[in-house]
């Protein structure tokens, strides 16, 4: 009996225990029982936000849900413009749930990774077929903003195409033509109870053999510009140059012939001196000159001179 009453002891405090449920922050949870999503009396789906909260033991299980928004990071892919051009496109997306319900059932009980396959692979079309209808000046330029903002939209609201042509969705699809009457197209990120926050686009890159091949034409551009700039450096040099000489000749010829005219003027006016001296006092002048005559004459290394003692120019070495 002790036995008996232990066990239903233990077995009360097993479903006291699994009656109770917590969801933590930033989280939400939908109850399922026996493999159906619990719903209200007005058929929708039930979901609980945080704290503590009951349900039917052992018949019911609990699924925690992330409400936050997600970052899904995009490995870089090669895309094609309207130009026919390859651009090698980084991107990321922000997501977050907007239906527990259908996430849950559209990703096979809540899966992340399965979430996020589904998104990617239709991010990445949609970008693909956005990318196409463009240039490459559209893309790197005012045109980047309104490329990524028609990316979520059409996310968002969904295109040509449906869900269950995809070979990735569940084959048990809960989605059926009826939702895309109800509002909601059935190839949207709505009908996984998915909504797309935001896109952005962090990295547009060339290929890397295109990538060569415009630094290469670049570098031979930019050397031919330096080429024809050191050119004309050297011409005009070689102007500057010229001018310099030019100015250099013609100052040294001016200076020149100023010296030239002023030696003249200053032997005129010494001629001029010498004969008003001579016009004065002849025998004084006379003098003057014989002196020079001397100074000249008598250098040192050069005294010897041959003279008959009775010549004229030694007149005034003699004795008065």
């Amino acid at each position: 009996m002790g036995k008996v009453l232990l066990a239903a002891c233990l077995t009360g405090l097993i479903l006291l225990g699994n009656a109770w449920f917590i969801i933590p922050e930033g989280g939400r949870g939908i109850v399922v029982r026996f493999g159906k999503v619990l719903r209200d009396e007005h058929n929708t789906p039930v979901v609980y936000s945080p704290g503590i909260h009951a349900k039917l033991p052992l018949v019911s299980t609990v699924k925690v849900l992330d409400a936050r928004i997600q970052t899904l990071d995009n490995q870089a892919d090669r895309f094609v413009t309207k130009e026919k051009k390859d651009l090698i496109v980084d991107s990321y997306i922000k997501w977050r749930i907007s239906d527990f319900s259908r996430y849950y059932l559209a990703t096979g009980g809540g899966e992340l990774s399965r979430a996020e396959l589904l998104l990617k692979r239709k991010f990445s079309d949609r970008l693909r077929s956005e990318i196409g209808r463009l240039n490459v000046k559209d893309i790197v330029t005012d045109s980047r903003g309104r490329l990524t903002t028609d990316v979520r939209d059409t996310l968002n609201k969904g295109s040509a195409g449906t869900l269950q042509d995809d070979p990735e969705m569940p084959q048990t699809n809960p989605l059926s033509p009826a939702d895309s009457l109800g509002g909601l197209h059935v190839n949207s990120m709505a009908a996984l109870g998915i909504d797309v926050v935001d896109v952005r686009i962090k990295q547009i890159n060339l290929p890397t053999e295109v990538s060569e091949a415009i630094f290469n034409r670049m570098r031979a551009e930019r050397e031919s510009v330096a080429r024809s700039q050191r050119s004309q450096g050297k011409e005009e040099a070689e102007k500057l140059r010229a001018q310099a000489d030019y100015g250099v000749t013609k100052t040294l010829s001016e200076a020149q012939k100023q010296a030239l005219i002023l030696r003249g003027e200053g032997d005129a006016e010494a001629a001029n001196i010498f004969a008003t001296t001579y016009t004065q006092d002849p025998q004084f002048f006379a003098f003057l000159r014989s002196l020079s005559a001397y100074e000249k004459s008598f250098q040192p290394g050069n005294s010897l001179l041959f003279l008959d003692p009775n010549s004229e120019f030694l007149r005034f070495m003699k004795t008065p």
